[in-house]
């Protein structure tokens, strides 16, 4: 059976400027290989048979580039929107096509999360989108002070800001796509925004292993410090 996977490679990335004038940001170099080149090795090695490139900015350039996709092992298509769709918006298009679960991925993530058991895992659920997500941590540089009028009464040292982010990495079935309106710009938060509204079930899965968002300058220039990763 064919496993499909959708990479959103859309974006203007323009946080990334003046990177991505002349280069797709999925297309940016990380070590020897371009992005979407790492991304599409990682979801051969964990079983997808087909992936579809969503394109917008520069679509001819990353279809250029992969052909159809015999030199990585996998069947490659392009799909490309006349107008920005947002970033569920793209998938609609594909409706026809995905008629399994499948899963979507931003095209500015790097990661060495074992994609296959994520996919078992959402499967598996009654969901019909389990979202991959990811516990950061960041150091919080002030303490806290607490008082009563003018007089402090107590201070709280350095804490740690947890949160957890959705990783751009999610696993949908095919019903979830009628969720999606035809040729309109449509986000994956007002998507979930929608389900839970309605008491529709969403599960996660949390990501452990390596992950990065190369959507601005420092964080792109960390994962060219870090592409042995990924050799």
């Amino acid at each position: 059976m064919s496993r499909k996977a959708v990479i959103l490679a859309g974006g203007l990335g323009t946080r990334l400027k003046p990177f991505t004038d002349t280069i797709p940001k999925p297309m940016l170099p990380i070590g020897e290989k371009a992005v979407l080149e790492i991304q599409i090795e990682r979801l051969v090695q964990h079983g997808f048979t087909e992936v579809i490139l969503a394109t917008n900015y520069k679509s001819q350039y990353i279809e250029d580039f992969f052909g159809d996709g015999s030199n990585y092992g996998v069947k490659l298509r392009v799909s490309k929107e006349d107008k920005p769709l947002g970033t569920a918006g793209p998938i609609k298009l594909l409706e026809d096509t995905l008629v399994e679960p499948f899963l979507v991925m931003n095209g500015d993530i790097l990661t060495l999360l074992d994609l296959d058991c994520m996919y078992q895992f959402a499967i598996k659920q009654t969901s019909n989108l389990t979202l991959g997500i990811k516990r950061i941590v960041m150091p919080y540089a002030f303490g806290n002070i607490f008082f009563e009028g003018d007089r402090v009464t107590n201070i709280q040292e350095k804490q740690d800001i947890i949160t957890h982010a959705y990783a751009g990495i999610c696993i949908m079935k095919p019903a979830i796509l009628g969720r999606i309106p035809a040729g309109q710009y449509y986000g994956f938060d007002t998507l979930i925004q929608s389900m839970l509204a309605d008491g529709e079930a969403i599960f996660k899965y949390d990501i452990s292993e390596y992950w990065l968002d190369i959507g601005n300058v420092d964080d792109y220039e960390k994962a060219q410090s870090e592409s042995h990763k990924f050799s």
